[in-house]
């Protein structure tokens, strides 16, 4: 296995840590001197589990140790780093449902898409909007930790949290046209093939139908 999946691997092993230190109450960690809430101690593995998302794509690019399966278990990884923080926000009140609902169904509505574009034989690649997405959803996520223990953040991350809503919403209707193009366009060429096939056929039958006459002639 090399690195960048293991790295994968790693982000998948921090969600049930994670869940943990999300939905214990009022548990601290001691290291000598220094208290650590369970709030913070949950804010540490996210910004780890994100920043390992990041470092894997970079080394897998760099290293040229793109694999099929690092292709499959990283956007696997995301969306479990990226749901199992958001309903454990919710179970412990600080992100309403129905906002968690909304993103995550997003999530899963554009691997969909791009599910069925793929079967297709069309890549539907990363926007930027899907881009600024993914960012200001970890910035989320962080300042709702982080407001845990610091109230003065609380209007920060709910800024943030509302901009991650925008951008999750705009940028799949941006997935959708641009599946609707590539489905449109597929069906399209499908449809020219097929009438190209037809007219091939009628016209085979066209020159069986002359010949025939001539040959009954003779």
């Amino acid at each position: 296995m090399n690195v960048p999946n293991a790295l994968t691997l790693l982000r998948i092993f921090f969600v049930p840590l994670l869940v943990a230190a999300l939905v214990s109450e009022d548990v601290r960690l001691e290291i000598g001197p220094v208290s650590i809430s369970n709030h913070l101690l949950a804010l540490l593995i996210f910004l780890a589990a994100a920043f390992t998302d990041l470092l894997d794509g970079y080394l897998a690019r760099r290293w040229n140790q793109i694999t099929t399966v690092g292709m499959l278990l990283d956007p696997v990884a995301d969306k479990l780093l990226v749901s199992a923080a958001l309903i454990s926000l919710v179970y412990i009140h600080s992100v309403p449902a129905w906002m968690a609902v909304l993103i995550i169904g997003r999530e899963f509505a554009v691997s969909g898409l791009r599910s069925i574009a793929a079967a297709e034989g069309y890549t539907i690649a990363a926007s930027d909007l899907g881009k600024t997405k993914t960012a200001t959803q970890v910035l989320a996520i962080a300042l709702v930790m982080a407001s845990r223990d610091n109230a003065g953040l609380a209007l920060w991350a709910q800024v943030a949290l509302w901009g991650t809503l925008v951008f999750a919403l705009v940028s799949a209707g941006d997935y959708f046209l641009k599946f609707w193009s590539k489905l449109d366009e597929s069906i399209k060429a499908r449809r020219r093939t097929e009438l190209f096939q037809l007219e091939k056929e009628r016209q085979k039958a066209a020159m069986r139908a002359a010949v025939t006459p001539k040959q009954r002639n003779r």
